[in-house]
């Protein structure tokens, strides 16, 4: 159950009195300083509501008040189905990616995996023949400009790819809804594709890392616009992925076998997300 915003008050409000009344009446809540207020979550509409009534009687607490009965205590972690219902986008894309992965065999697949590459492309002998972007594209294959987030080349870039857009995805989803998650996921596929293609030219890439990093960026930048508890990320996550991005810059992975990175596509998203995450951001910080 996510957190919900009962009360955004100046500093100089004194809420102590309000906030020993919530824990004598073992209501969960967190106060949090934002923007040179302190603002006051709980979890739940149906619980930030209570609250609020309570605020406007009570605003200096009072010992012999009580919420009602059906007040819902401490919030109860959803259950895995419950959790895919309440992030259908991030479910379907999780989902189809699963299934492209099953069709392509985790990358051994090439006749499949031609049809969601970047550019179309000829395997003869030991030699790899791409066509040009512009004649798929002329020839209606438009989906190539975004499909290639769908491929990937075995279990652990799959997983891995899978368990941070699970986190991402609905983060986004929940606080901006799943039509503004499957434009940022296109968006970012679209623009990390491109990056990757003027790079490093003709070549065969795919995965879901370029998006990743566009949701990172976005929900970095717009956390630090709009604070919200959907974006407030663990600590560390930002310089941990940084950190991983130069690593992959300097060619050290490569060189240890672990296969190419597609460097052009992660810097592209990051750049998109950081960018839409800065427009989200300032526009959610002028309606507050």
């Amino acid at each position: 159950m996510s957190a919900v915003e009962v009360l955004r008050l100046p500093l100089s409000v004194d809420l102590s009195g309000f906030i020993a009344l919530l824990q004598r009446l073992e209501v969960p809540y967190r106060v949090s300083e934002e923007s040179g207020e302190q603002v006051l979550w709980v979890p739940g509409a149906q619980l930030a509501e209570q609250v609020r009534g309570l605020y406007e009687r009570f605003p200096d607490g009072n010992p012999q008040v009580e919420l009602p009965q059906e007040a819902p205590k401490a919030p109860v972690r959803a259950g895995v189905i419950a959790q895919l219902k309440a992030s259908r986008v991030t479910s379907l894309m999780l989902l189809l990616t699963l299934a492209v992965a099953a069709l392509t065999g985790l990358g051994d697949n090439f006749s499949v995996i031609r049809w969601l590459s970047f550019q179309d492309f000829q395997i003869e002998g030991d030699y790899i023949y791409f066509a040009p972007l512009a004649e798929g594209l002329a020839a209606g294959q438009w989906w190539r400009l975004v499909s290639p987030m769908l491929i990937h080349f075995g279990i652990l870039h799959l997983a891995m790819n899978g368990m941070w857009f699970w986190e991402l995805g609905r983060r986004i989803e929940s606080r901006q809804g799943g039509f503004m998650l499957l434009l940022l996921t296109l968006g970012f596929s679209l623009v990390s594709d491109f990056a990757q293609y003027f790079s490093s030219g003709a070549s065969l890439f795919g995965g879901l890392s370029g998006v990743l990093y566009g949701l990172l960026g976005h929900c970095w930048v717009f956390q630090r616009l709009a604070p919200c508890p959907a974006y407030r990320l663990p600590p560390g996550v930002m310089a941990m992925m940084l950190v991983w991005l130069l690593v992959c810059l300097s060619g050290l992975i490569t060189a240890l076998g672990f296969g190419a990175i597609a460097n052009g596509a992660h810097i592209g998203g990051l750049v998109a997300g950081c960018a839409t995450g800065l427009v989200g951001g300032a526009l959610a910080r002028l309606r507050r």
